[in-house]
């Protein structure tokens, strides 16, 4: 019979393999949304992502690209195989910290020892190995976990990084007494070093990692003991999140300044100083602890240097910037910059122990830390940081109601009743912090994972029953996301949680320490506010890590309300291992449809689309992650159509940006920028005010660029004491247009000649422009009409400037050209029909062009934020559509209409906001049939849908709830349309009920 170790190594192994199997099973094939494109770009060529970057995640993304031996398309997959492998080793070792804690339970040996020797019977390993491997695959396939398992992003990693260190201080307590145990402390240095440079979560594990330590060193312990290391392992974290990561480059960037600018010495050696003094400091402590003979502080200063090994990772950061790669965010090239980086300034930032409410009005502004750069032999303050004051009585400890955006204020009415202008109590915000950010930001991501999930729209509940959806949305009662537990893994792991407390309390405490700090700790750091852009659930993993370790241990504490029925420990053993495993197996079962990505392509079919919307040498202004990172995954991996230069309008409020869109990139020349670097550096321009002047009624484009760039006292104008800020004197703004040199480009369409212009016209609707929005001015102003320019269609129409009569519809891009659309409408307030069509053009790009795979696919999952693309595509089908009718094409429209339908189904994607603009197409083509089939399932989905969420916390689902009244008012206009009486009645009757009551 093999040994105990052998079956613990072994078993291990094979849920390892499981897991393993299943996460490559399910895995997204290409860049999924959000981060992820960044990341696969970032990995394969060594990049600089956001900040703080993750650069150990880089490095080792970088080897899995390598396997694809030069094939492109597969270096996606190879990415995201390495967050499975980290998904799955992460379940290995949780299944060995259950079984290390399982053991001495089983034993009735409590506390911390050395039990290696210990030899269980059969019946026992059994029984051990049986809670291993129930809580491992529990975790395995809980909801946020097997998410993050799919894609290459940082979380799956970052808990490999936490079990690793969980597992490797068990491993320790049970060789604390040997000589060389300190090796294990020195390696979970290394790992925590490591795990700077994939995510912070990791080091929320210390503070237990503290109280194993205190517990196997201390023969008696004590509460004042206890304290004291709960005191110190928090003051080990403040040090490494303070004093180490962002601390050691900030003040090696006083050394930098003082010996740069004071001493005058070159750059650079200000570093060099420092590095020589830090070196001297760090064998000054060793020679301390050998000639002390202190074991305790040689293992300190070993353990500080290998996280500085580890954390050594990062300076891949620095040395790839300073090659000026294409994808460089925040340019951190120098040990100044890269501070700033490393501190996520962009960001800004919340408070957290004490700061204003949202009432709260700044008294005063003072200068912050400088920002320094480099001009000429010196460092020269650039900017000095805004930091805002305010009245004390507007301040208050731990505040949650502190955003005064608009948005934020009224989300924060959905949770406590607060009034504007009237300051909040500490009741109020309290409130908010226990049922928001406590009950509905962790809470309910923490049951999702262990009882069950009503759907994947935004704000969905907890599932306790089953999925049963009778008298839900269609929507929510079909989605694959509606898993149903059964509340069976947390009741598995409460079980095991009061069986842990009763049998091994100090082990037990340190688990809830654990589950605390990877948990609600992080809820009161985050200070999330009201409404996010997505669900943040995968911040929490840490805390569902620690619970699947009870529910393993809830597998033993059924094996004891069995003991008085089932007497052979064998049996027992069997028995209740296979009614443990009904808890994963459940989870599988549930949870693949929604988590099994293998065939879905949408993300970069949409990046591809939109690239080859562009002519050649194109600009495109985009806006936001997912219309970004999925572009530059295209163009960095698998090299689609380099030639289009991608400017983030978000980004471009930066100088840095700014600077690299003036630098070449692959096929793409610079952009046409005609200001210099003194023009937009940060704190210059970064807003121009309105500032109207009578004696000017329209600003030439040209012009006013020119004044912008000789800084002229025409625009200047004061608020305070302040420096004067540039400004725009009307909201009227022109371009002259040389005619005849725009015709010998080719770029109008012959059809199109007649609307061109000899001045394009445009009114601004702001009361500031933004530098984005400056150099949108500029690149029109100094292009010339040499590039072609385009807006994503998915850009806020507020970025548009007011520029919507100038363009024309191609793809998924709006282009601008000097030709006015003759249909353009500005009373009809919608994007939606921006753009003049040009049909032949467009119906070569959405009919032969464009690819859709798997949008036909009823066994894909699209969730909720993947479903706003296919709506993009519709909406360009239905515009199309629409343009081939007025031309009097009406057998090209049935094609495209047809083409609409067959690649993307009602079944595989489920009829949105847009569909009702099909209907009058739809008749005039004849297939009346297909438009009464649109109306009657909208309007019978718009009246399950309102009549439940009218009743069930409609505040949560306002959004949901407005876009059924739009869809029923379109329908209702569409249905008069086509003379259909009966269906516009029936829409307007049932918009209007649910419409009165919210006036």
């Amino acid at each position: 019979m093999r040994s105990y170790k052998s079956l613990n190594n072994l078993v291990g192994w094979l849920v390892f393999a499981l897991a393993t199997v299943v996460f490559l099973m399910t895995l997204e094939p290409t860049a999924s949304f959000w981060d992820c494109g960044e990341f696969i770009a970032c990995s394969y060529k060594l990049l600089v992502p956001h900040p703080p970057g993750a650069p150990t995640f880089l490095l080792l993304g970088r080897l899995f690209s390598l396997l694809s031996f030069g094939d492109v398309t597969k270096v996606s997959v190879l990415v995201n195989s390495l967050s499975a492998l980290s998904s799955s080793f992460t379940v290995l070792f949780l299944f060995w910290t259950i079984t290390m804690l399982a053991k001495k339970l089983v034993l009735h040996r409590p506390g911390m020892h050395d039990d290696r020797q210990l030899e269980p019977t059969f019946g026992q390993t059994l029984l051990i190995l049986g809670a291993g491997a129930v809580g491992a695959l529990a975790y395995a396939f809980s909801d946020s976990f097997w998410f993050n398992a799919e894609e290459a992003e940082v979380y799956a990693m970052s808990s490999l990084c936490t079990a690793a260190v969980v597992w490797l201080m068990l491993k320790w307590e049970n060789r604390a007494d040997e000589a060389d145990s300190d090796r294990w402390l020195v390696l979970i240095a290394y790992v925590i070093g490591l795990s700077i440079g994939v995510h912070l979560l990791n080091l929320l594990a210390i503070p237990a990692l503290g109280f194993i330590y205190y517990y196997r060193r201390t023969q008696n312990p004590t509460m004042w003991g206890g304290i004291i290391t709960l005191v110190v392992s928090s003051l080990i974290v403040g040090l490494i999140l303070a004093g180490i990561i962002p601390g050691l480059p900030t003040l090696a960037g006083a050394f930098e300044v003082f010996f740069v600018n004071t001493i005058g010495l070159p750059f650079n050696w200000g570093i060099i100083i420092f590095l020589l003094l830090f070196v001297g400091l760090i064998w000054f402590g060793f020679r301390q602890s050998f000639q002390r003979r202190n074991r305790l502080l040689n293992t300190a200063m070993l353990s500080f240097v290998f996280i500085l090994i580890g954390y050594s990772s990062y300076l891949i950061v620095p040395i790839r910037s300073s090659y000026h790669p294409t994808i460089n965010e925040n340019d951190p090239e120098d040990v100044l910059s890269f501070v700033s980086y490393l501190k996520r300034e962009q960001y800004g930032d919340r408070p957290l122990l004490y700061g204003p409410q949202f009432n709260a009005q700044p008294t005063a502004q003072t200068e912050g830390a400088p920002r320094y750069v480099r001009q000429g032999d010196k460092y020269v303050v650039a900017e000095y940081r805004p930091v805002l004051e305010y009245r004390a009585e507007d301040k208050m400890l731990l505040p949650r109601l502190y955003s005064n955006d608009p948005l934020h204020l009224y989300n924060y009415k959905k949770w406590v009743d607060i009034q504007e202008g009237v300051k909040p109590t500490m009741g109020q915000n309290l409130a908010f912090l226990f049922k928001y950010q406590m009950g509905h930001m962790f809470w309910r991501y923490f049951m999702w994972n262990y009882v069950g999930r009503e759907g994947d729209l935004q704000q969905s509940g907890i599932l306790w029953g089953s999925a049963d959806g009778n008298g839900l949305p269609e929507r929510v009662a079909d989605s694959p996301a509606r898993n149903a537990f059964f509340a069976l893994p947390l009741m598995l792991g409460l079980l095991g949680l009061f069986f842990h407390i009763r049998r091994d309390g100090r082990n037990a405490f340190i688990v809830g320490l654990l589950f605390l700090f990877t948990g609600l700790a992080i809820v009161l750091y985050l200070n999330q506010p009201p409404i996010e852009p997505r669900e943040r659930d995968y911040t929490f993993a840490g805390a569902t890590f620690a619970f699947a370790i009870w529910i393993g241990l809830g597998v033993l504490a059924l094996a004891e309300l069995l003991k008085s029925v089932l007497k052979a420990d064998t049996t027992r053993a069997g028995v209740v291992t296979l009614a443990g495993l009904v808890v994963p197996g459940i989870m599988v079962t549930q949870g693949w449809n929604d988590h099994d990505r293998s065939d879905r392509y949408l993300s970069v079919d949409s990046a591809k689309n939109l690239l080859n919307s562009c002519a050649p040498n194109a600009i495109l202004f985009t806006n936001g992650d997912n219309d970004t990172f999925p572009l530059w995954y295209a163009q960095e991996v698998e090299g689609v159509r380099t030639d289009v230069r991608v400017a983030v309008l978000s980004y471009l409020n930066t100088d840095w940006y700014i600077d690299q869109m003036k630098r070449r990139s692959y096929k793409s020349a610079p952009l046409p920028i005609s200001m210099e670097s003194k023009d937009y550096k940060q704190g210059t321009n970064d807003y121009l005010p309105y500032a109207e002047n009578p004696a000017v009624q329209e600003v030439d484009v040209r012009q006013f660029m020119q004044l912008v760039e000789a800084n002229s006292p025409l625009l200047q104008v004061s608020y305070g004491e302040g420096k004067p800020l540039l400004s725009f004197p009307s909201r009227k703004f022109y371009l002259p247009i040389d005619t005849a040199a725009v015709l010998k480009t080719g770029i109008i369409p012959a059809d199109r000649r007649a609307q061109l212009v000899p001045r394009m016209e445009w009114t601004v609707g702001k009361s500031a422009i933004e530098k984005k929005s400056l150099v949108i001015l500029d690149i029109l102003a100094t292009n010339n009409w040499k590039r072609p320019v385009y807006f994503s269609s998915t850009v806020d129409s507020r970025d548009f400037m007011g520029l919507q009569p100038y363009f024309q519809l191609e793809g998924m891009a709006y282009r601008i050209l000097p030709a006015r659309d003759p249909n353009y409408d500005p009373s009809g307030g919608r994007q939606a029909d921006d753009g003049y069509v040009e049909l032949d053009l467009m119906y070569e790009k959405l009919m032969k062009t464009f690819a859709y795979r798997g949008l036909d696919n009823p066994g894909i999952f699209y969730d909720e934020n993947n479903l706003r693309f296919p709506a993009n595509y519709r909406d360009k089908f239905s515009r199309l559509a629409d343009a081939l009718l007025m031309a009097g094409d009406k057998v090209r429209a049935k094609k495209v209409l047809d083409k609409a339908f067959e690649v993307m189904p009602d079944k595989a994607i489920p009829y949105d906001y847009y569909v009702p603009q099909f209907i009058p197409a739809l008749v005039a083509v004849g297939d009346t049939k297909r438009a009464n089939e649109i109306m009657d399932t909208m309007i019978g989905r718009a009246e399950r849908g309102l009549a439940y969420y009218s009743t069930h916390n409609q505040a949560l689902f306002d959004q949901e709830f407005q876009t059924y009244l739009l869809s029923l008012d379109s329908i209702g206009r569409a249905a008069e349309a086509i003379g259909d009486r009966a269906r516009a009645e029936r829409a307007i009757k049932l918009l209007q009920q649910y419409y009165n009551p919210r006036q």
